[in-house]
């Protein structure tokens, strides 16, 4: 009995669903792309781009096929994810939207650090 109750628990934790924000955040993705997929530097911006296109981008790069020598880093991400998940982070990534908290400002200011009394 224990050994069932045992198999259906670790069963149950490796088929736990990732969600794609934590996706995005453990395979880094926003260290080139943006928090946002706004895009940074030479990185595309991810944000808002059409699902179908953000798709067929991952197919070709999990098949190695890229367009420039900075994607070629980009296949070992893409062949990271199983179908589900390219699926899900292409409709993740065209429906990302900047988030911006109003307070920030308040979190990140320190009235001593400029001098003040």
């Amino acid at each position: 009995m224990k050994t069932i109750i045992l198999l259906l628990f670790t069963t149950l934790i490796s088929t736990a669903e990732i969600t794609m924000e934590q996706l995005y955040l453990k395979n880094a993705c926003n260290s080139c792309h943006g928090m946002y997929g706004e895009g940074m530097g030479a990185s595309p911006r991810l944000q808002g781009v059409k699902e179908h296109i953000l798709l067929r981008r991952l197919k070709d790069l999990q098949q190695g096929k890229t367009r420039s020598a900075f994607g070629s880093i980009m296949i070992s991400f893409a062949k990271s994810l199983d179908k589900n998940q390219t699926i899900e982070m292409a409709k993740y990534l065209s429906n990302l939207k900047t988030k911006i908290d109003d307070n920030r400002y308040e979190i990140e200011y320190e009235p001593a650090g400029d001098g003040g009394s």
